[in-house]
């Protein structure tokens, strides 16, 4: 009988750890192996929501950019993760977040629910402008976006930071706006490192649009290693049910990525120009791309204007619709994948920097320095964030000079648990024509403004 009541015990004390394990499961940071994300020893696949009650760029009828994930928020969030949960969904994204803020309680939460955020670090006040892209890069907008870094390291289920989102849109100018979202980037890795903070992953989250996403992945995995980003997003509508893999495209976006050395996902995805069905998600996390694709967000949970939302907010209350019940269904009937799924490790080499082309205007890896009054923010720290109020668009102290390829590599080590960079040669990262003028991003702005003024670009939200 001791022998027994020994195994129950054990058996006992084997069910209460897994359940801790179960529990607790985003309390293990996520890192980068190969062209994939790992949950310590096991890959990580994104099954998620685009989560920002009032839309996309956090704004809310009359009442401003608002955070569903404040202390003062509790309670909706509390709400919103038993339908996560429900859905089986591991990640949210959230695109606006209030950095002068408290969000233990609902990050805290979202850990004890297995659940893991990606946070893009900008917000509609304080972020890269399209008409004048050298003007927004300054100190002020560095120091608010290092703040939101303050704020959100500490926890281990803050999975990755967006560098920016649909920066690069459909027009050809937009394209003079890369070297600024690289060098944020690169900047934001460079924080994270002086600050010995945990290396959580940076990258981009592009638009849907097919003449320059390519290029835009290459140009955001090119070039030294402090300049490079961890991984590769991208919004995605072309699947639109009834469909397959094929007559989406899909197939032909595996191919194109196929050799690529980062971990690359979907930002957005779910077309509703039909009926959706999200037949993508048994592609998405089947054999069919699992080797370059770790998984994706659905846009979105909440109902807003563009009518992309899982259901329907009211007060207190989240009433969900037949989308909801859709991605529930789809999700179940696939199951996560296991194993290795295809990822590739090591990953590969850095990209080519895509030359200068009829879609693309920036044909070399050349990145602005960082600002003369931002450096001090790397050994000093950003200090308190701005919130939600003020702005960055016009301030003053752009930069007015051109970074010295691997200038951005951090002077300290970062801890333990990090993702680090993808490769650690470069050997691919094409011919480098360094302007002659320290005044060249200024020039950059003017060339961009003539363009606007023909007609195509606005500011980013």
């Amino acid at each position: 009988m001791k022998g027994a009541a020994t195994f129950a015990a054990a058996a006992l004390a084997g069910l209460v750890s897994a359940v801790s394990v179960a529990k607790r499961d985003a309390s293990t940071p996520i890192t980068i192996q190969g062209n994939a994300f790992m949950q310590g020893n096991n890959r990580f696949y994104i099954r998620g929501v685009d989560y920002q009650l009032g839309g996309s760029s956090g704004v809310s009828g009359s009442t401003g950019p608002n955070d569903p994930l404040t202390d003062d928020a509790f309670d909706a969030c509390s709400r919103d993760i038993k339908n996560f949960q429900d859905l089986g969904l591991n990640t949210i994204r959230v695109y606006t977040i209030d950095n002068s803020k408290s969000h233990d309680k609902c990050m805290n939460a979202l850990e004890a629910a297995g659940i893991y955020l990606i946070l893009d670090v900008n917000s509609p006040y304080y972020s890269i402008n399209r008409d004048q892209p050298a003007k927004s890069y300054n100190p002020s907008y560095l120091q608010n976006i290092f703040a939101t870094i303050d704020a959100f390291q500490k926890y281990p289920n803050t999975m990755a930071f967006f560098s920016g989102n649909e920066v690069i849109n459909n027009t050809k100018a937009s394209t003079l706006t890369a070297p600024y979202i690289k060098a944020v980037t690169r900047d934001m890795k460079q924080y994270l490192g002086n600050r010995q903070y945990r290396a959580i992953p940076v990258g981009y989250s592009a638009a849907d649009v097919s003449t320059n996403r390519l290029d835009t992945a290459a140009f955001m995995n090119c070039g030294t290693d402090d300049e490079r980003s961890d991984f590769f997003a991208f919004n995605d509508y072309s699947w639109c049910d009834p469909s397959s893999f094929t007559t989406s495209g899909w197939d032909q976006k595996v191919k194109s990525f196929a050799n690529y050395s980062l971990p690359i996902f979907l930002s957005e995805y779910g077309c509703n120009t039909n009926t959706r069905k999200f037949e993508e998600v048994a592609s998405l996390y089947g054999s069919d791309m699992t080797g370059v694709y770790s998984g994706g967000l659905v846009y979105e949970y909440s109902n807003e204007a563009s009518n992309y939302g899982l259901g329907t907010i009211d007060g207190d209350s989240y009433t969900p619709n037949d989308d909801y019940k859709a991605l529930k269904s789809a999700l179940a009937g696939t199951p996560m994948p296991t194993g290795a799924g295809g990822m590739r490790n090591p990953a590969g080499d850095a990209s080519v920097c895509p030359s200068e082309n009829d879609d693309w205007m920036w044909g070399n890896d050349t990145l602005p320095a960082i600002p003369d009054g931002a450096k001090k923010y790397m050994t000093q720290g950003a200090g308190k964030g701005n919130g939600l109020t003020g702005s960055s668009q016009d301030a003053p102290g752009g930069s007015t000079s051109w970074a010295t390829p691997g200038s951005g590599q951090p002077s300290t080590t970062a801890k333990a648990g990090t993702a680090g960079s993808a490769a650690a040669s470069s050997k691919s990262a094409g011919a480098m024509t360094i302007p002659e003028t320290s005044f060249t991003p200024l020039i950059i702005g003017g060339i961009w403004l003539a363009f606007s003024m023909v007609g195509g670009a606005t500011v980013l939200l």
